[in-house]
């Protein structure tokens, strides 16, 4: 297992750390109980990542062989109210082994630092509402938004809200 005696780093993702990523997403899924909802493969974080017009930034924690032992992937939302950005955390995950070297705590912090020195107005993301991990974000100063209900579509339902458009819209340039 990768070491980290003097305790992790973090870095911005790599396009050598791909695997290694997408290896902890399905890991992720796994201990979510839903790692047949997860399809996620190297070309598409890749793409994504590292792509024409990237949509999605990583940081990664690493050992002291500089491989990656977690990882934060995020993308950019924007507050109407407070007219600037601010980030949305996808997945924060660190390795089973590796909890409790501070890694998840680092990886929090390098983005909360993105957020204060860009001056996007706030960090948020979800958490399974069983997941122990909410301590941890308790213990930093995060909260749950209790009046807000998140809401997603997908599916057949997205594919005829679509429909309903026409011409298709085209992406933004």
């Amino acid at each position: 297992m990768t070491g980290v005696p003097s305790g992790p780093t973090v870095r911005p993702a790599r396009p050598s750390d791909v695997p290694a990523v997408v290896a902890m997403v399905h890991e992720l899924a796994e201990y979510e109980r839903a790692p047949e909802l997860c399809h996620l493969t190297e070309a598409q974080l890749s793409a994504a990542l590292f792509g024409a017009r990237p949509a999605l930034f990583g940081h990664v924690a690493v050992g002291t062989d500089d491989e990656p032992v977690g990882y934060a992937l995020w993308f950019l939302n924007f507050s109407t109210w407070e007219g600037v950005h601010g980030v949305y955390l996808e997945d924060l995950y660190v390795r089973p082994a590796v909890r409790g070297t501070g890694a998840g705590r680092l990886l929090l912090s390098t983005l909360a630092g993105i957020c204060v020195a860009r001056g996007y107005a706030r960090l948020e993301w979800w958490v399974l509402n069983w997941n122990p991990a909410r301590d941890f974000y308790h213990a930093i100063g995060a909260g749950p938004m209790e009046e807000w209900v998140p809401y997603r579509l997908t599916g057949p339902a997205l594919a005829a809200l679509a429909a309903a458009v026409t011409p298709p819209p085209t992406e933004p340039e």
